[in-house]
């Protein structure tokens, strides 16, 4: 694809851009020209890749440091692209948080730390920026939900159930929004190289044995994402162990898949 000039091409607001898959997005979407709006808490990482990508792809790069778990994060961020002229073409709702353990061993504001983040913030996201999508008559979004979505997954269980609510929340709007030019998009990848793995696996050692095949990259992951998201797919999971596991799950009764998820997730907390 040949790139576009920074005047005219699309923009795309990715949020959990300052590390992993939402870099690795960043870096995907700038090769192919678009102008991107970069969305994290930490300001200092958003302007270092920003700086990076301007440079590297000569494409317009807006930061807007925000903690997307607070209330009002999406609400600021609308109104600042709007004082600043910036439409959004492409929504890529990355930004998400994950706590590996029994759930009785959490304290229960992490819980609501998940929620907040997962389900409210990228909840917010859409509230504010498909409206305008619809409107324009074109616009697409991804949502990266997590083959955990699928399924229980005993000591994830609050991080899976809030990606079984992106999945599900993403399947019900690409019904809603066909006809209106905007298509939705749940990005469901398996395990992943990335700083939040690289955290779960402090706190078990038994993940830092997975075998590497079970393991993707994320660039590997954003460039499927990409292409799902250009080509408007509903549903992307990346990685053929991870397709033949989420339609398993998919097929299998709801009785087998919780004994079968649940007997792992009690030998992951035996370790």
């Amino acid at each position: 694809m040949e790139p576009a000039s920074a005047e005219s091409a699309q923009t795309v607001l990715i949020t959990g851009a300052s590390s992993g898959i939402g870099e690795a997005f960043a870096q995907r979407f700038a090769r192919e020209g678009f102008n991107l709006v970069l969305v994290a808490r930490s300001a200092d990482k958003l302007n270092a890749l920003a700086q990076q990508l301007r440079a590297d792809f000569g494409v317009a790069v807006h930061v807007e440091a925000a903690d997307l778990s607070r209330a009002s994060a999406a609400r600021r961020i609308a109104a600042s692209l709007k004082r600043n002229k910036v439409k959004v073409d492409i929504l890529i709702n990355n930004a998400g948080v994950l706590e590996q353990g029994a759930f009785i061993d959490m304290r229960a504001e992490r819980h609501q730390e998940l929620i907040a983040l997962n389900v409210s913030g990228l909840t917010a996201m859409l509230a504010h920026f498909v409206a305008p999508m619809v409107e324009r008559g074109h616009g697409r979004i991804l949502n990266v939900a997590s083959i955990a979505a699928f399924q229980p997954v005993p000591t994830l269980a609050t991080y899976a159930a809030t990606k079984a609510y992106v999945l599900s929340l993403t399947e019900s709007l690409s019904e809603e929004l066909k006809g209106t030019g905007v298509t939705i998009t749940a990005l469901c990848p398996g395990i992943t190289a990335t700083n939040m793995m690289s955290t779960a696996k402090k706190a078990n050692a038994r993940l830092a044995r997975l075998p590497s095949i079970l393991i993707g990259q994320a660039e590997q992951v954003a460039e499927e994402g990409f292409q799902a998201c250009m080509q408007g797919d509903v549903i992307r999971v990346p990685g053929t162990i991870n397709l033949m596991a989420s339609l398993a799950g998919r097929a299998s009764p709801k009785w087998l898949l919780r004994r079968i998820t649940g007997s792992l997730g009690r030998k992951t907390l035996a370790s």
